[in-house]
């Protein structure tokens, strides 16, 4: 039986690992070496303090709708108690965060008036992966 077809709105996926404390920091900072060693993904630099619409320090992994299935489960088992926020991106950010998301953990508050309600299709930047899983 073949899979569903991908729902050709959401462009790519975003999961936000949050840390507060030198504790939270050093398992995050254990995961992401983890995922990177897992799967081709996208890793943002580590905000060491809040930025855009998160309250904690975090940082982002962004991946395509194909690594959706594999990677979110994982992430369900290997969190290690940290919260993460994952969302796609349909180019309508506030409703992404908001509506669209799920959380692993304990969700957090995101500051709703910094999201824009939608962007252009140019303004959505594509999945680069900077990772080289092993195999």
């Amino acid at each position: 039986m073949n899979p569903p077809p991908l729902d050709a709105r959401i462009h790519s996926f975003h999961a936000h690992v949050y840390f507060e404390g030198a504790g939270e920091r050093q398992r995050s900072m254990a995961l992401r070496e983890r995922i990177a060693g897992r799967f081709a993904v996208q890793l943002g630099r580590c905000h060491e303090v809040p930025v855009g619409p998160h309250h904690q320090p975090m940082y982002q992994v962004a991946f395509t709708p194909e690594l959706f299935a594999a990677i979110v489960p994982w992430l369900m088992l290997e969190r290690n108690g940290l919260s993460v926020l994952v969302h796609p991106n349909t180019l309508a950010p506030r409703a992404d965060h908001l509506q669209h998301a799920l959380w692993l953990g304990r969700p957090l508050a995101l500051k709703e008036d910094v999201l824009p309600l939608r962007i252009e299709s140019g303004e959505h930047s594509p999945v680069v992966p900077n990772t080289a899983p092993q195999t």
